[in-house]
C-alpha cells in the first residue's frame, strides 16, 4: 500500500524509457551549436526589447532582430520531440519543454521582425492620419504612375498603417513569447539530470549515455547559459 502511486516500469518499460531518454540527449547535443546561436542572438537583441518595442527602432535593432528571427527558423526538431506520445517516461517532458522553446521563439522572434519590417511603411506619428505615399510593405506593388495609382497607392498605404498597429500594439506578446520560450530552454539541463538519475543514472546507462555527457548537457541547457535578464515588464504600453 506504501508504494501507491509510485513510478515503478516494468522491467521493458523502463529499458524503453531510457532508450528514449538516450535519444532525447542525442537531439540536445545535436541542437547545441544551433540553440546557442539562437541564444546569443536573442541576447544581443534583448536589453532594447525587454522594456517593450521602442517608438523608434534602431537599425541596430533591426539588424539584431532579424538574426534572431534567423537563427530561430533554422531550429528543426525531430518527429519523436513533435509529435505527442512518440517518446515515453521522462524524455516526454523533456520534449514538451524543447518543443515549447522552439515554437515560442520562432513565433516571437517571426512576429517582432515582422512588427519592425512594418514600420517603414508607415512614418510613426501619434495622428490617426498617415501619409499618402509611404513606402510599399516588402512584396506589394508599387503604385502606378499617373492619377490612377493614387487611389490604389492610398488603399495599400493605410492597409499597410493599419498592419503596423495591430503588431505594435500586440509587440508585448510576442516579447513574452522569446521570455517564456527561453525560460522552457534554461529548465531542460536540470530536468535531464533528474531524469538521468530517475531511471538509474550511470550504472543504467553505461556508455549509451554517460554521467559527463549529462552534465555537459545540464551546463548548456542551464539557466547561466539561456535565460534572458531582464524579466520584460509588465504591462508595457507601446
Amino acid at each position: 500500500m506504501a508504494g501507491c502511486g509510485a513510478h515503478h516500469p516494468r522491467p521493458a518499460a523502463l529499458r524503453v524509457e531510457r532508450a528514449d531518454l538516450v535519444q532525447l540527449a542525442h537531439t540536445l547535443q545535436r541542437l547545441q551549436t544551433p540553440t546557442a546561436a539562437e541564444v546569443a542572438a536573442a541576447r544581443a537583441a534583448w536589453p532594447s526589447l525587454a522594456g517593450g518595442l521602442p517608438d523608434s527602432v534602431a537599425p541596430a535593432l533591426r539588424v539584431e532582430v532579424a538574426a534572431a528571427d534567423r537563427h530561430a527558423a533554422a531550429l528543426t526538431l525531430p518527429a519523436e520531440v513533435t509529435t505527442e506520445g512518440s517518446v515515453t517516461g521522462p524524455a516526454a517532458e523533456l520534449a514538451g519543454m524543447l518543443k515549447s522553446y522552439v515554437r515560442l521563439a520562432q513565433r516571437g522572434w517571426q512576429y517582432l521582425a515582422t512588427a519592425i519590417a512594418a514600420e517603414p511603411a508607415t512614418a510613426a506619428t501619434d495622428s490617426a492620419t498617415y501619409p499618402r505615399h509611404s513606402t510599399p510593405a516588402a512584396g506589394s506593388a508599387a503604385p502606378a504612375p499617373g492619377g490612377g495609382g493614387n487611389a490604389s497607392g492610398a488603399g495599400d498605404n493605410e492597409e499597410n498603417a493599419a498592419t503596423a498597429r495591430f503588431l505594435r500594439a500586440n509587440a508585448p506578446l510576442y516579447i513574452d513569447c522569446v521570455y517564456d520560450g527561453h525560460y522552457h530552454l534554461s529548465l531542460i539541463g536540470k530536468t535531464l539530470q533528474s531524469a538521468y538519475l530517475k531511471l538509474g543514472g550511470a550504472s543504467a546507462f553505461g556508455a549509451s549515455l554517460t554521467q559527463s555527457q549529462v552534465e555537459a548537457l545540464a551546463r548548456a541547457y542551464s539557466i547561466p547559459a539561456t535565460r534572458l535578464e531582464p524579466h520584460p515588464a509588465p504591462g508595457v504600453v507601446v
